[in-house]
């Protein structure tokens, strides 16, 4: 069903696609930016069209044992390293990573852990190299970041994806060898709105290089990077007659003269990262420091978070695995009202949300990371899945947490420690786990991308019939396409599902498996029809599209929790994972059932209004009584 990404550009500057906020410009930025074509299967995107492509999920995919030899080593010698010379508490206390972490982090390689070894790197695969950051997230979230932001959104991700041979050969073993790059994008007036962009980048020397003027904010690792990929705007190219604005990425290197830190930020949480306000005057860049080409910055952007969005909920993986340590152990010596704290109901029933959740993170976490590794599927929604479940779930867990601790939970581990109790910082976890729905795109924002992710298809078929200057030939057959298209893919909605269940599922997941079945069915039909309904309003009912998507992220989640539970059921008959994924399964058929009832609800729209009114100052009187 994919059209040429010119004409898929032509479709989304003109009618269709108000569902990410900023305006014509931004919109016509971000489209351009997508990946307009589908070249490879995704699972999740077939969801979103009643299909269940059972042979991309069963069997779980795996690591090989010779990949996991690898990254056994390796992480016996980070967890190692971690306990010896890494102390959390006082990295978070002072606000810095001292000199001998970062130095020993570079001895082991954990700069380069995703540099090709023909640079100098370990060229971790995908699995190890998240292995690698969930087990530091589980230990110092603050270090994670170091080490994420450098590999996942840094300048050493999109090299390897998008970087000439020059470039490769001169950064990648600078990475290799510990150098840190950062990835700015941010500025202190433009969030999710790239059209808005005030950096600029005016060639100099008839093109042979360009400088350099502007601001960038929260910019991790930005304040000691050696090398940074920096977006700027260069100037507009003519398009249709029309000026259009162009997002270009460049190498910059910390020598270059102009670069100043204006600000170190400091957060609620992680506060031992490096992240700041950099300005850039007149900075001069060769323009062989273009990473692809003119104009193509923003797709460097998103493309490269496509896999860059797998470590987030790897890192949410292990302070998800730390926090049922603690809670297991303190709901065993903890006793109130004549037992363990763990033998009460109240207290029982989150310990059993957070192991199940923990368990489905885990599924769809190693899952991602071996798709991304084997390059057969399109991830792009899967990883986006990743991080939305990992970030919302790891937030709860945390929050849950500090609850069982109850008051100790509430303590830092410093005051614990100090008063001779055991310093288990379940604070600090929470406030790290805070920037996880922020980071990487708001949980906001990433509703808003699988939701025009998972229409696109049927925005493709709709193509010639949108388009203002179409002929009425094409509206025509492109009428006839989509009608025969829909002839035979709707009525197959309402059929009865038969067969299409994978061989060795234990008993206990049958019937989960086939509310996956229908379940996909069930939201295929119910998105077509809010399609027809409320046809280019759609954009409008944005908390009805969120449910429609985690009603997707769900039977997702579900459908990795049932293959990794019958994987490990086929290699130990013993184990007790298809009783995680039976107690998930029931808990997400629960909140699929719950938003399918409450798609529109009338709330919504006055909720709307009372923020309109909100923001007018007419509810200025529920502010009294504070201080002014």
């Amino acid at each position: 069903m994919a059209k040429p990404a010119a004409e898929a550009k032509e479709l989304h500057d003109k009618q269709n696609d108000r569902m990410i906020p900023g305006g014509p410009e931004a919109l016509q930025a971000i489209e351009e930016a997508r990946e307009a074509v589908w070249e490879r299967p995704t699972f999740a995107g077939q969801l979103f069209l009643g299909r269940v492509l059972t042979r991309l999920i069963f069997p779980y995919a795996v690591q090989s044992e010779e990949d996991k030899r690898v990254g056994d080593a390796f992480c016996e010698k980070l967890e190692a390293f971690l306990k010896q010379k890494v102390d959390p508490d006082a990295i978070d206390r002072t606000g810095d990573l001292p000199d001998e972490v970062i130095e020993g982090l570079a001895k082991l390689g954990c700069f380069g852990m995703k540099i090709p070894k023909e640079y100098g790197g370990l060229g971790f695969s995908q699995v190890n190299y998240n292995r690698a950051i969930a087990l530091v997230g589980s230990y110092c979230s603050s270090t994670a970041v170091w080490l994420s932001a450098h590999q996942s959104i840094g300048v050493p991700q999109p090299l390897k994806m998008f970087g000439t041979d020059q470039q490769k050969r001169k950064y990648l073993p600078l990475f290799a060898k510990g150098a840190i790059s950062a990835f700015a994008l941010t500025e202190p007036d433009v969030g999710s709105d790239p059209a808005n962009m005030s950096t600029t980048a005016t060639p100099v020397d008839g093109g042979s290089a360009y400088l350099i003027n502007g601001r960038k904010l929260w910019c991790t690792n930005g304040p000691v990077a050696d090398v940074m990929v920096v977006m700027a705007r260069t100037p507009d190219v003519m398009v249709r007659g029309k000026p259009r604005k162009q997002i270009t990425a460049f190498i910059v290197e910390k020598g270059m003269p102009g670069i100043r830190l204006v600000h170190r930020c400091q957060f609620m949480g992680i506060r031992g990262i490096q992240n700041g306000l950099l300005e850039f005057k007149d900075v001069r860049v060769p323009k062989e420091n273009i990473i692809w080409d003119l104009g193509k910055g923003l797709k460097v952007a998103l493309m490269t978070l496509n896999t860059g969005r797998l470590t987030l909920p790897a890192g949410c993986l292990g302070g998800a695995k730390r926090c049922l340590q603690i809670v297991r152990r303190w709901a065993q010596e903890r006793k109130q009202w004549g037992g363990p704290i763990g033998g009460h109901e109240a207290v029982a029933t989150m310990m059993g949300w957070m192991t199940a959740h923990t368990f489905a993170m885990e599924a769809v976490v190693w899952l991602t990371s071996a798709w991304a590794d084997k390059g057969q599927t399109d991830i792009r929604l899967e990883a986006a899945f990743a991080k939305l479940f990992g970030s919302e779930v790891s937030w709860t867990i945390a929050d849950q947490t500090v609850q069982i601790r109850g008051g100790r939970g509430f303590e830092s581990a410093d005051s614990l420690k100090g008063r001779g109790e055991e310093p288990i910082p379940a604070e600090r976890i929470l406030r790290d786990a805070r920037i996880n729905r922020i980071i990487e795109g708001t949980s906001e924002i990433m509703h808003l991308f699988l939701a025009r992710e998972a229409l696109d298809p049927h925005i493709q078929l709709a193509f010639d019939m949108i388009l203002p200057n179409r002929s009425v030939g094409q509206r025509v057959k492109a009428a006839v396409t989509a009608a025969g298209f829909y002839a035979i893919w709707y009525p197959k909605l309402w059929l009865p599902v038969l067969g299409n269940r994978p061989a060795g599922l234990p008993p206990q997941l049958r019937g989960h498996w086939g509310f996956v079945l229908g379940g996909s069915r069930r939201l295929a039909r119910v998105l077509f029809h809010k399609m027809m309904r409320y046809q280019q309003k759609l954009d409008k009912r944005q908390a009805m599209l969120a449910r429609l998507v985690d009603i997707g992220m769900d039977l997702f989640v579900m459908a990795a929790s049932i293959s990794r539970a019958a994987m490990m059921r086929s290699q130990d008959s013993s184990t007790n994972a298809v009783e995680l994924a039976d107690l998930f399964c029931r808990y997400a058929r629960r909140r699929i059932d719950a938003n399918f009832a409450s798609l529109d609800i009338p709330e919504d729209r006055q909720g709307y209004r009372v923020a309109q009114d909100l923001m007018k100052g007419n509810y200025t009187w529920l502010e009294s009584g504070i201080v002014r």
